[in-house]
């Protein structure tokens, strides 16, 4: 199973299909390893934009963003 995490600077909008085509990626094998690098590029100053599976898994921004506050609220609550 791979997993792909588009990403692009602050202010980015939405991936539209074409424009996807286009865009670099980093894959990984798991999940949580793809939403690990998503916090890493969110740290370093840019917006993980879109993290898609091979198993049909799709987190848009807002997902993501989501995905990476209840992992936050976890450490937090250790």
């Amino acid at each position: 199973m791979q997993y792909r995490v588009y990403s692009g600077p602050k202010g980015s909008g939405e991936i539209s299909p074409i424009a996807k085509e286009r865009m670099l990626f980093k894959e990984f094998a798991a999940l949580d390893d793809a939403l690990s690098w998503a916090r890493h590029v969110e740290q370093g100053g840019r917006v993980p934009l879109l993290v898609e599976g091979d198993d049909g898994t799709r987190m848009d921004r807002r997902a993501i963003a989501d995905a990476l506050g209840v992992g936050q609220r976890e450490q937090v609550g250790r």
